[in-house]
């Protein structure tokens, strides 16, 4: 874990420039605004999702070395060849996934948060759950587990592979020729993140496209037929927690709700979507049905608001670079409390973005609370080490979280929605 920390200080720096790069592009060359609250909910999602991987939250099923040292039917040394053979490996393992979450309710809840968005971009390629706590993926990995392939190899490669995913999420990019054939392309990703019915669970590859052609899941961008993103469930919420767990949430609801036995099993088990029929009639959710003529989730908002949550993303990706840096130092204890802040921080100021009520009392209370723990400790987890007025400024942080939470809650009341008026 902590060398994926290691790598995660250069990986978020690098990632976030991309989307700094994409939003300038998009308003000074093709007059293309980013949502501002959509931008900071996709950031603030890779952030708990970072945290969640980092701390090694989850309970593995069963583990790659596990099934290398049972299964391998040959020993190889780590050539080029295997680096090769491991990499389409994991693009297969990983085509199978991506297939099971789309298709089966309970997998889906994993990777909902990816869809949510209803924009395409660079900044919502970084919603990532962190809802997959059963660590199953292992099983998909059989065949590389067959030939040997040495599990050095898989640890090395698997976030190349997941990394390389990032830029094709993007709308800035065209049909790029004979690569249409070979790799998953910007124009074939952005069919499979829209809900026109010509589009969906369609081209499911990571890498290469080739596995979408053989399977029968490709499907081609076509010019009468605009992509149109999001879930057509919405989420409608920037809380990223939320998105991750409102999936399972329904399930739960209507596993309880329904009459039948057998319905209470086999719904985690059915096609992403099914319903009983029973829960179905008397506990209707809102669907998408006109892709083209929908309301986007856009509540009414300050410039004010915008710029404090910026302000409290780019504050909060400071914190987690620092517990990056000094992940050794800390502690697994201190992580978990470090994780803690970060996690419960997202929740409330996304919340508030949300102009939800108890978005102060989560605000309030761990401004309080980080301000105690400086006080306790006189110090921010290491951080005066590095820079003596450190903890000072980490403070002074809280204090504003406590106040502009305040501010946005009974002050700017133009802005506040009916239910947190109410």
């Amino acid at each position: 874990m902590e060398s994926y920390a290691a790598a995660l200080l250069y990986a978020i720096p690098f990632f976030v420039g991309l989307v700094l790069v994409e939003v300038l592009y998009g308003r000074l060359v093709k007059n293309q605004m980013h949502n501002v609250m959509d931008t900071v909910s996709s950031l603030s999602s890779g952030l708990t999702n970072v945290v969640k991987d980092s701390l090694g939250l989850g309970i593995i099923l069963i583990s790659y070395p596990f099934l290398l040292e049972h299964l391998a039917l040959v020993e190889i040394k780590a050539t080029w060849l295997v680096w090769v053979v491991a990499f389409i490996a994991l693009d297969f393992a990983g085509y199978w996934n991506h297939r099971l979450s789309h298709h089966i309710n309970f997998f889906w809840n994993q990777h909902v948060i990816h869809h949510s968005s209803e924009e395409f971009n660079l900044a919502c390629a970084l919603r990532q759950p962190i809802s997959n706590l059963l660590g199953y993926y292992a099983l998909l990995l059989i065949p590389a587990a067959l030939f040997g392939v040495p599990n050095t190899v898989i640890a090395v490669l698997a976030p190349i592979h997941l990394f390389a995913q990032f830029w094709y999420h993007t709308r800035h990019i065209g049909k790029m020729g004979w690569l249409e054939y070979v790799i998953v392309t910007p124009s074939q990703h952005r069919v499979h993140h829209a809900i026109n019915r010509e589009y969906i669970d369609k081209n499911l590859g990571q890498i290469f496209c080739v596995w979408d052609r053989m399977f029968g899941t490709f499907q081609e961008e076509l010019d009468d037929v605009p992509p149109q993103y999001g879930v057509l469930k919405p989420a409608h919420t920037w809380n990223p927690i939320i998105i991750n767990f409102q999936h399972l949430w329904r399930l739960m609801q209507d596993t309880w709700r329904t009459k039948s036995y057998w319905d209470k099993l086999r719904i985690w088990f059915m096609p992403t979507g099914w319903r009983p029929a029973d829960v179905k009639e008397k506990y209707p959710v809102e669907i998408i049905e006109d892709v083209y003529h929908f309301e986007k989730y856009q509540p009414s908002t300050s410039w004010g608001l915008k710029a404090y949550s910026i302000f409290q993303l780019v504050f909060t990706t400071f914190l987690m670079l620092f517990m990056f840096y000094n992940y050794a130092e800390i502690g697994f204890d201190g992580l978990l409390y470090f994780g803690a802040f970060v996690m419960v921080g997202i929740f409330g100021y996304t919340a508030l973005m949300d102009r939800k009520g108890y978005a102060i009392w989560i605000e309030v209370a761990r401004g309080v609370a980080g301000l105690i723990l400086i006080y306790w400790t006189n110090d921010w987890f290491g951080l005066d080490a590095f820079w003596s007025y450190g903890s000072y400024l980490v403070a002074l942080y809280f204090l504003a979280t406590i106040m502009f939470a305040v501010y946005f809650t009974y002050f700017e009341k133009s802005f506040v929605s009916p239910d947190l008026v109410s």
